[in-house]
C-alpha cells in the first residue's frame, strides 16, 4: 500500500478518523490498514501541532486541549526503486523536480508548514547510489547545464524548483509552453538582479514598512488594513507594472481588497501622505455626510514613470467590502481601455489583480472571472494575479478553508503558470515577476504568483488574532520583518552598508512627518478628482427635475434600418423559420404589420448605430434572446457562419453580441466595467 501522502491526499479527512480509531481501538481496524498507520503516530511534544495546513492552529478536541495529529506530512520514500534498469537515467529525475519538486519547497516565513518528504526526489527512488553522486552526466536535461555531476544536478534542480520558490506548470498540455517555462526558470530565476534593482525594491520595503507603523502610532486602534508583514507586494507591484510597461503595456488597471490599500495608494500610485492623513483626521466631516466611502475602498488614479523611461497611465479601481467583487470589474475595463486604443493584439492595456488566499480559493466569482480570459468578447490578453498569501482568512486557518493543497488550485483550470513564492526572498519574487509578465506577454495567458507572508495584526487592527491562532502568533511576535531580513541580506552581500539603511527610514519619516503636519493644517477635506477623462462633461447627484429626453427618430431612419436588418449576405442560407421571421419583420419595416417586441428592440439598436453610439449586449444567450425573440446574430444552416443583422447599413458604430458563460455576476461586472471605462461610447 503506498504510503506517499500525495497518493493519498483526497483521503485525508478519512484517514484522520481512521487513526483516531486506531488510536482507542486498533483491534476494529481492518489489517491492511495497520501497515500504514503504524509509525505515524501523534506528533512529538517539542514538534508544532499542525497537518501541514493549519499554520499554528491546532484542532480542539472538544475539552479544551489541542489534538495530536498524525504525521502525514512526513510519509517515507516509495519502497524499492522505480528504474531498474542497469544505467540509471536522469530524466525521470529531471521530470519529478519540474512536476511536483514545489511540494517540498521552502514557502512559509513563519516556518509553521510541515514540508513534505516527495520520495519521487530523492534519486535512488531512480536506481542511484551515493556511489553516482560524483559521476558526471552529460546532457543532464536541465537548460543551462549540458554537463554535471549528479551531485551537482541535484543541488541546481532543488535550488530551482524546491527552494523559496515553487511553480506548477506541467498541468499545461502545450509542450512548447512547458519547455517556454523549464527554460527560463532552469537559466533565469537564480541569476543575481542588479544592484540597483535590489535598492529600488529595499527603499518601497522600508516606505511600505514606516507607512504603515507611522499609521499605527498616529492613528491606533483605527481601521486600515494594514500590510505589516506582506510589504513585499510594494515592489512585487513595482516590478509589476516596470516589467509590463518593458513589454509594451501603456496603461494598467488594478483591483484589490482592502489589506495594502492605503499603502498602495500612498506608494505605487503616489497620493500625497497628507490626503490619506486628512482621512485619518477627518476634517470637514460633514462633506462625508451621506456620501463617499471609507479610505480602504478609495481608488485614485495616476500617470507613472518607472526607472527605464517608460510612462504609463495606472488605475485602481474602486471596491467595497466583498473584497473579490472588483475582479470582472477591472476586466472590463482593461478590455474597454484595450478597444479605445484599438489595442486588437491586447498587449497596450494589463490588468493586475490582488487576491487575499482564503478569497481567491472561497469566492465564486474569482472562478467565474477566470473563465471569461479566453472568452471572444471577454479577453484582455491575460491577467497578471498577485496573491498575498497571509495563511490565514480571518479566523480561519487553511485548513478550515479548503479542501485543496494551495489556495490557486482553481486556476488550473486555465492551464496557466503558478509560482509560490516565499514573500521573503525578494529576489526570487522579482525574478519570478520578470518570468510571468514575459509569459503573460509572449501567450497572451493569466499568470499567477502566490506570495507566502503573514499578517502582523488581526483582520483588522481591533482584533486579537491570537485568540484563535496562538502559536502562528506567538512566531509573528518573535518575527523578524521582511525589511529586517531582506536589509540584513544586502548588508551582508556588500550591496548597502547599515548606515544607508538607517538613513533611507530616517528620511521616510521625516517626510512623513511633513505630511502629517500639511494635513493638520489643511482646512478642507482631500478629495481626489472625479468626474475627469472620459466622464467629462457629465454631472451626478441629485435633480430637482428629471430631464425631459427627445427620443423620437425619423421613420425613413426606421425603415431604413428595417431593411438593412432582414436582409442576408448572397449565398446565406438560414433557418426556415428564421427566414419567415425575417420576412415577417420586412413587413413590420414597410408598416405592413404590427411592431413585435424583438422588432422594436433591434430598431432601437439600430438608431442607437446610426447615431455613431456602439452597442453591446452581453450575456447568456443574449445573441438568440432567452424566449427565441431577439435573433441578433442568425446562423447559415449549411456551412455554420454567422451574420449579425445589425452590422449592415446601420450607421457609423460598431455592435457587439457576446453570448456569455452562465454565471451572471461576472458577466455583469465586466459589461460594469466596461460602462464605467467608455461611457458614450460603449
Amino acid at each position: 500500500m503506498t504510503r506517499d501522502v500525495l497518493e493519498l491526499a483526497t483521503s485525508l479527512g478519512f484517514l484522520d478518523e481512521l487513526y483516531e480509531k486506531y488510536r482507542s481501538a486498533p483491534g476494529d481496524i481492518d489489517p491492511s490498514w495497520v501497515s500504514l498507520l503504524d509509525g505515524h503516530g501523534p506528533a512529538s511534544p517539542g514538534a508544532p501541532v499542525t497537518n501541514g495546513h493549519a499554520n499554528g492552529h491546532a484542532p480542539s478536541t472538544g475539552n479544551g486541549h489541542a489534538a495530536a495529529r498524525p504525521a502525514y506530512a512526513k510519509p517515507s520514500a516509495v519502497s524499492a526503486p522505480v528504474m531498474l534498469q542497469a544505467q540509471p537515467s536522469v530524466w525521470p529525475l529531471v521530470n519529478e523536480f519540474r512536476s511536483r519538486g514545489h511540494f517540498a519547497a521552502s514557502l512559509d516565513p513563519l516556518n509553521l508548514i510541515e514540508t513534505a518528504f516527495i520520495g519521487e526526489l530523492d534519486a535512488s527512488a531512480w536506481g542511484f547510489t551515493d556511489a553516482d553522486l560524483d559521476r558526471v552526466i552529460e546532457p543532464t536535461g536541465v537548460y543551462g547545464m549540458q554537463r554535471a555531476t549528479l551531485r551537482e544536478l541535484l543541488a541546481q534542480l532543488r535550488n530551482v524548483y524546491s527552494g523559496s520558490v515553487g511553480i506548477e506548470f506541467m498541468h499545461i498540455s502545450s509542450p512548447a509552453r512547458r519547455a517556454w517555462l523549464a527554460e527560463r526558470m532552469e537559466t533565469r530565476l537564480r541569476t543575481p538582479l542588479p544592484a540597483e534593482v535590489r535598492k529600488r525594491i529595499l527603499a518601497h520595503l522600508i516606505n511600505a514598512e514606516q507607512f504603515e507603523r507611522f499609521c499605527h502610532t498616529k492613528y491606533p486602534g483605527t481601521k486600515r488594513f494594514s500590510l505589516e508583514g506582506s510589504e513585499s507586494l510594494i515592489p512585487a507591484l513595482d516590478l509589476v507594472l516596470t516589467h509590463g510597461a518593458r513589454y509594451g503595456a501603456i496603461e494598467a488597471v488594478l483591483g484589490m481588497a482592502h489589506r495594502g490599500r492605503l499603502t498602495t495608494i500612498e506608494q505605487i500610485l503616489r497620493r500625497p501622505g497628507r490626503d490619506l492623513f486628512g482621512h485619518f483626521e477627518d476634517v470637514e466631516p460633514e462633506k462625508a455626510m451621506g456620501g463617499g466611502d471609507v479610505k480602504y475602498h478609495l481608488g485614485f488614479s495616476t500617470d507613472r514613470t518607472d526607472p527605464n523611461g517608460n510612462a504609463m497611465h495606472v488605475s485602481l479601481a474602486f471596491n467595497p467590502s466583498h473584497l473579490e467583487a472588483v475582479d470582472p470589474i477591472v476586466v472590463g475595463r482593461v478590455r474597454a481601455k484595450q478597444t479605445r486604443h484599438g489595442d486588437v493584439e491586447h498587449r497596450h492595456v494589463m490588468g493586475v489583480l490582488v487576491h487575499g488566499d482564503a478569497a481567491f480559493a472561497g469566492q465564486g466569482l474569482v472562478a467565474e472571472t477566470l473563465q471569461l480570459s479566453s472568452l471572444a468578447g471577454y479577453r484582455t490578453g491575460g491577467t497578471i494575479h498577485v496573491i498575498v498569501n497571509n495563511q490565514v482568512g480571518f479566523t480561519a486557518s487553511p485548513a478550515e478553508q479548503r479542501s485543496t493543497p494551495y489556495c490557486t488550485d482553481v486556476a488550473k483550470m486555465l492551464e496557466c503558470p503558478i509560482w509560490h513564492v516565499n514573500g521573503e526572498d525578494l529576489d526570487g519574487l522579482a525574478r519570478v515577476i520578470e518570468m510571468a509578465c514575459e509569459y503573460r506577454a509572449q501567450y497572451a495567458s493569466d499568470v499567477v504568483i502566490d506570495m507566502y507572508c503573514f499578517r502582523k495584526y488581526g483582520h483588522n487592527e481591533n482584533d486579537e488574532p491570537s485568540f484563535t491562532q496562538p502559536l502562528m502568533y506567538d512566531r509573528i511576535k518573535k518575527k523578524a520583518s521582511p525589511v529586517e531580513v531582506y536589509s540584513h541580506l544586502l548588508v551582508e552581500q556588500g550591496v548597502v552598508t547599515p548606515d544607508e539603511v538607517t538613513g533611507m527610514t530616517q528620511h521616510r519619516v521625516a517626510e512623513l512627518e511633513r505630511e502629517l503636519e500639511a494635513a493638520k493644517a489643511s482646512r478642507q477635506r482631500p478629495d481626489a478628482p472625479s468626474m475627469t477623462a472620459m466622464w467629462r462633461g457629465f454631472r451626478g447627484g441629485i435633480v430637482d427635475h428629471p430631464v425631459d429626453a427627445d427620443t423620437k427618430v425619423p421613420r425613413t431612419l426606421l425603415e431604413h434600418i428595417a431593411q438593412s436588418i432582414t436582409e442576408v449576405p448572397a449565398g446565406f442560407t438560414p433557418h426556415p423559420k428564421i427566414e419567415r421571421l425575417l420576412s415577417q419583420r420586412a413587413e413590420m419595416g414597410r408598416g405592413e404589420r404590427l411592431l413585435d417586441w424583438g422588432m422594436a428592440e433591434l430598431l432601437a439598436y439600430g438608431s442607437l448605430l446610426y447615431q455613431g453610439i456602439n452597442v453591446r449586449l452581453s450575456g447568456q444567450d443574449c445573441s438568440r434572446g432567452t424566449f427565441s425573440h431577439r435573433h441578433a446574430i442568425i446562423t447559415d444552416i449549411k456551412t455554420g457562419r454567422e451574420h449579425m443583422v445589425l452590422a449592415v447599413e446601420c450607421g457609423p458604430g460598431q455592435c457587439a453580441s457576446t453570448t456569455a458563460v452562465c454565471p451572471r455576476p461576472a458577466c455583469s461586472g465586466s459589461s460594469s466595467g466596461i460602462r464605467s471605462t467608455t461611457p458614450m461610447r460603449s
